[in-house]
């Protein structure tokens, strides 16, 4: 079992890249994030997140509104832990079965995969850069976000020490460059038998 992790900012197109080498690699991609929603749609972490945030944090539907919630714990570090702490288990948990499953390549994708014991399993790690205000305008329009909103989100964000990866990719979002970078990325893997 190999992994390759690939982190950056929202925006930055590191999902794109992720997806496409796990497809050129024949190999599972996983999208952290997504695990992260499916935590909060749990009814027990649902229900302790409203013990903690207040029931405003349900929609019509009583389920988690992702938006309420990203606007209570993104400018506060320690509401954002509270976040953390109870839905990192489950999250955990799903990696763990996940990386059980035969498959040869996973490709964890997660703009916080740094902070957690994942990232010291990485065979590779990947940083993808991008023009911050390209990078901004792409997420106003692909989640249908205020500015505000936005940079409550960025407050939450990590600083990428460079030093900590194999590779930067410095996306200009061109289908040429993206596809030149999986190539070098699948090229070493193959030549190395990572």
């Amino acid at each position: 079992m190999k992994l390759i992790g690939i982190t950056g900012k929202t925006g930055t197109g590191k999902s794109t890249i992720a997806r496409t080498l796990a497809q050129k690699l024949n190999g599972q991609y996983v999208d952290i994030d997504k695990i992260g929603h499916q935590a909060t749609s749990d009814p027990h972490i649902a229900k302790k997140l409203c013990d903690i945030f207040g029931s405003e944090l349900l929609d019509s539907n009583e389920t988690i509104d992702r938006k309420k919630l990203g606007n209570i714990v993104f400018s506060d570090t320690d509401k954002m832990q509270n976040l953390t702490d109870i839905t990192w288990k489950y999250m955990e948990q799903e990696l763990d079965n996940i990386l059980l499953q035969k498959q040869q390549y996973f490709v964890f994708d997660w703009a916080l995969l740094p902070k957690v014991k994942f990232w010291d399993m990485c065979n590779i790690k990947i940083l993808v850069i991008s023009d911050d205000i390209v990078r901004k305008e792409r997420i106003l329009e692909r989640d249908h976000i205020t500015s505000e909103y936005l940079e409550k989100r960025e407050s939450a964000t990590l600083d990428y020490s460079k030093l900590s990866f194999d590779f930067i990719f410095d996306n200009d979002y061109t289908k040429e460059s993206m596809n030149g970078f999986i190539k070098v990325i699948y090229d070493k893997i193959m030549n190395e038998n990572i």
